[in-house]
């Protein structure tokens, strides 16, 4: 990164994701201020006691409400817009509120950056967006669009997104489940031992997004090429890291949930371009001449495969556990 002592704003900034970028930055003259916004007085206080960092500044807020997000945004140069509702079983619902966080929330973070001159904006999505089937995909599918839209009419402002899969050992993510249920000698809850997920890690999730931050033009969406593996397997490399032999229960698939997930679909691939580790997808441009998108077709739209957990790179049991010996809350375990 070429840039030197810029105002970075990051909402949901105490989340997974808000660490691992601080945990990038803080020692870097890159910013020379970081704000964390975000609505949890308690997890900004564990932060600020644990970074204890001068340039760290925290803003109480709720991306809901423009006011606050607006008064947080006076003064930044890059906003990493990470603030989401994102369980999917919360959003089901609740999908109101999902969309109230995911969406309207989207549209004042524009606003407020739009207002103040920010440089860029980057709109953090998940592969759930991506053929959604459940409230949460939806919303972030709508904040997607949202974020495409603004992004064609603003002239001081780049706002660009990033979509990323499952990061492993976020907080609420299956790993951290499995590994309780390992400690505690209780079955693994395995709702479909063939379903894959992609397998992303925190530092990926934060090169994605820098690499859109350095790259990215109006309205493009960044994705990562990333390997993926089934639930079945997961549990597998788990037990053996942990030297554990917990029986695993077979519970089904739960409301909202996918064989597999897709990283970009066909219509997406069509279009994408390949930039070794990352495809680039170019937002739709088209203008309000209906014609372009109903009476004009696209033959190779047919002929092309979306890019989902299935057809990625596979990775076996030993692939897995050299990915998982690399995870934090694997390796405290271990020991």
């Amino acid at each position: 990164m070429k840039i030197n002592n810029k105002t970075l704003l990051i909402t949901g900034g105490t989340g997974s994701f808000g660490n691992a970028v601080l945990k990038r930055f803080l020692k870097t003259d890159h910013f020379s201020e970081i704000r964390i916004f975000s609505r949890d007085e308690k997890k900004q206080d564990d932060m600020r006691k644990a970074l204890s960092n001068d340039k760290l500044r925290f803003y109480i807020g709720d991306v809901r409400n423009y006011d606050s997000i607006e008064r947080a945004m006076r003064g930044v140069d890059y906003v990493f817009h990470a603030a989401a509702l994102k369980q999917v079983p919360s959003c089901e619902f609740f999908p109101l509120e999902a969309t109230r966080t995911n969406v309207l929330g989207t549209q004042n973070v524009i606003d407020a950056a739009a207002f103040n001159k920010v440089k860029k904006v980057i709109c953090l999505s998940t592969d759930k967006a991506a053929y959604p089937i459940n409230a949460m995909g939806i919303s972030k599918a709508l904040m997607e669009k949202v974020a495409v839209a603004a992004s064609r009419n603003l002239k001081e402002t780049t706002v660009c997104l990033t979509r990323y899969g499952n990061v492993m050992a976020s907080r609420g993510s299956v790993i951290p489940l499995f590994l309780q249920q390992i400690q505690e000698g209780k079955e693994i809850t395995i709702t479909d031992p063939k379903m894959t997920r992609f397998l992303m890690s925190l530092d990926d999730a934060v090169e994605l997004v820098l690499f859109a931050f350095e790259h990215g033009n109006p309205g493009d969406l960044f994705v990562n090429k990333a390997p993926a593996g089934t639930i079945g397997d997961l549990a597998q490399a788990l037990k053996e890291l942990c030297r554990a032999d917990n029986a695993t229960k077979i519970i089904g698939t739960r409301h909202g949930e996918k064989l597999y997930e897709t990283l970009c679909t066909r219509e997406e691939m069509i279009k994408a371009e390949d930039m070794g580790d990352f495809y680039r997808i170019p937002a739709d441009n088209r203008d309000l001449n209906y014609d372009q998108y109903f009476s004009e077709g696209e033959e190779a739209i047919s002929a092309i495969e979306d890019y989902n957990s299935h057809n990625t790179e596979q990775q076996d049991v030993e692939g897995m556990k050299k990915l998982l010996k690399s995870l934090p809350i694997v390796q405290e375990i271990m020991k």
